[in-house]
């Protein structure tokens, strides 16, 4: 790899007109430009050894920062370690069809909001179904917005256990390696989200799609075709579905890894093509076209990428855990060893000159405002 290549230097070189961007992705811009810079401000070490200075600047922490979160992936997967049930798990995905990409860039919350509601709600009707689970399912679901190619492909990535928990309060156990037949999740799941954009629409939430007739016109279109649902029966230890969640949780359009060079006008990618057996291959970009791409993955602010539901949901999960362990007749303990402000508390790092572990932290250095470009400025 081309050294120095990195989304961070694609996005300084290429970017034009910052200012005709949204708020959002100016906001967001900013950091990924910043992360790690002087304009972000940082810590002063000093070495004992060799008296060495260095400066270590702050990162800017945003959740589509590659830089930043694959450093967090570790600490969000200690964090999920307890969680984890000792049963087979269900890797699920539910894609939304491309015909409604433009309509998710109008109105990404409305969208969103209606995609993650009906993929759970599908996911439930079939728990709760007597002659299948009859119980409450648990699931996480995490949302993906990109193809390997950066281009647009939006589609929500569920983790779920093999089972679910009776009103009884017994574990009623997956009878087989599927979870539910994906035909049927299918056609429920397109259903619903097409009666939910209708809905939508008829509320004036899609007030953006001006088109007359493009609402009923698409979605009647949409409920003649088969929508892809994808399900496959995956890891059954307890340390590789937390790698495999965190994996996925984590995961942004791209990653500093794949950026394989920079010059005066294209970025070079690698990417999978899973067409050819996920056989690795690069295409190559025009800048402008690059960050085209990149800016179309930037999420609404505030928008939850990842959503626990039924007994994995926030407010009752560690009832239901307690009661699925009992009823496994497991003995759950508890994680001895507990992140301590890893995430606001940064460790000293290696002297760069003499390599030694341990410096002192000798000052702090204030963020350092640029000026010129409104991109930049701190709000």
């Amino acid at each position: 790899m081309a050294s120095g290549a990195s989304v961070q230097q694609a996005l300084t070189q290429f970017l034009q007109q910052p200012q005709q961007l949204d708020l959002q992705r100016q906001r967001v811009c900013r950091h990924l430009m910043q992360c790690r810079t002087a304009a972000m401000g940082g810590r002063q070490w000093h070495c004992n050894d060799c008296q060495h200075e260095q400066v270590e600047y702050f990162s800017c922490r945003d959740r589509h920062c590659p830089q930043c979160q694959w450093r967090s992936i570790e600490q969000w997967a200690e964090r999920q370690r307890e969680d984890v049930l000792s049963v087979p798990y269900h890797h699920l995905v539910f894609t939304l069809p491309h015909q409604l990409n433009g309509w998710v860039q109008l109105h990404p919350e409305v969208v969103y909001r209606l995609l993650f509601q009906c993929v759970w709600d599908t996911l439930a009707h079939f728990g709760r179904d007597p002659k299948r689970l009859n119980g409450q399912l648990g699931a996480t679901a995490v949302l993906h917005t990109w193809g390997q190619a950066l281009n647009q492909h939006v589609h929500v990535h569920c983790l779920v256990p093999a089972g679910a928990l009776g009103l009884d309060g017994c574990w009623h156990p997956a009878r087989s390696n599927y979870l539910f037949p994906v035909r049927a999740l299918s056609r429920r799941y397109r259903g619903l989200m097409v009666s939910g954009l209708r809905q939508a629409a008829c509320q004036q939430q899609l007030h953006r799609v001006t088109h007359a007739g493009e609402v009923d016109r698409l979605l009647n279109s949409l409920m003649a075709t088969e929508w892809v649902v994808y399900s496959k029966h995956c890891l059954q230890h307890t340390n590789s579905v937390i790698d495999y969640l965190a994996r996925y949780t984590r995961r942004i359009a791209t990653s500093n890894a794949r950026v394989q060079h920079i010059d005066k006008h294209n970025v070079t990618l690698s990417y999978k093509d899973y067409r050819q057996g996920a056989r690795q291959r690069q295409m190559v970009l025009s800048g402008e076209e690059f960050v085209r791409r990149f800016l179309l993955h930037i999420l609404p602010k505030g928008l939850m990428r990842v959503r626990h539901y039924g007994f994995l949901a926030n407010r009752c999960r560690q009832v239901r855990l307690q009661q699925i362990r009992r009823a496994l007749h497991l003995h759950h303990t508890e994680q001895t060893t507990k992140l301590t402000g890893t995430e606001t508390v940064s460790p000293s790092p290696v002297c760069r000159q003499c390599k030694h572990p341990g410096m002192r932290c000798t000052g702090i250095i204030p963020p350092r405002l640029q000026s010129g470009t409104g991109l930049l400025r701190r709000r």
